[in-house]
């Protein structure tokens, strides 16, 4: 009973912790509660309870954006993307023990923790936006699904485009909770994660 009263104790920190992050930059909820919950516990587990922080949080910076269709039509391939890398990875990760997802997860942090700690800027030709939409779109997927993150690739990817501030904002909203929901729908039906 006292394991899980400090499990709980650092469950709701973690969550405090994240959100005050969500509230002064206006991203890094998931960033910041997957890698302390990683921890703690697996990284399957930590993805369960992101669900609805995640979704409620993101929802919300998608639906304040000004341009939410014209967003959701140039994006489809990267979101279609998604969702293939989150179902095509089920079968995949069939074997995955709790471990080599804490691995994954700790070089998704560090190459984005890297990424946003270097001049690095990026950027994706317009001719070559339809072309990368779809791969980075799988690969978020195929990631999100093993770690429970959704950063890499398609946050660099999504600030190479040009956008605005303000698309950029709301097409961070529109990836994340296309994500989210991916994850969530994989979670609740996937039996491979019953079993870490």
């Amino acid at each position: 009973m006292e394991h899980d009263a400090s499990l709980w104790a650092a469950v709701a920190a973690t969550f405090v912790l994240a959100g005050l992050v969500k509230g002064m930059i206006g991203l890094g909820l998931p960033t910041v509660a997957m890698a302390l919950l990683g921890l703690v516990m697996p990284p399957v587990q930590a993805a369960a309870l992101l669900v609805v922080p995640s979704l409620v949080t993101n929802v919300w910076q998608l639906a304040a954006g000004p341009r939410f269709l014209a967003l959701a039509g140039r994006l489809w391939p990267l979101l279609a993307g998604i969702g293939l890398g989150t179902w095509g990875g089920v079968g995949l990760l069939d074997g995955w023990s709790a471990a080599e997802a804490r691995r994954t997860l700790g070089v998704i942090l560090v190459v984005y923790a890297g990424l946003g700690l270097t001049d690095l800027h990026f950027r994706v030709p317009p001719a070559w936006e339809r072309w990368l939409a779809l791969p980075v779109g799988v690969v978020t997927g195929a990631l999100t699904l093993a770690t429970g993150m959704f950063v890499i690739p398609a946050v660099p990817y999504l600030g190479a485009l040009g956008l605005s501030r303000d698309e950029l904002i709301q097409a961070l909203g529109l990836s994340f909770t296309v994500s989210t929901l991916t994850l969530a729908v994989a979670l609740a039906a996937g039996e491979p994660w019953r079993r870490r």
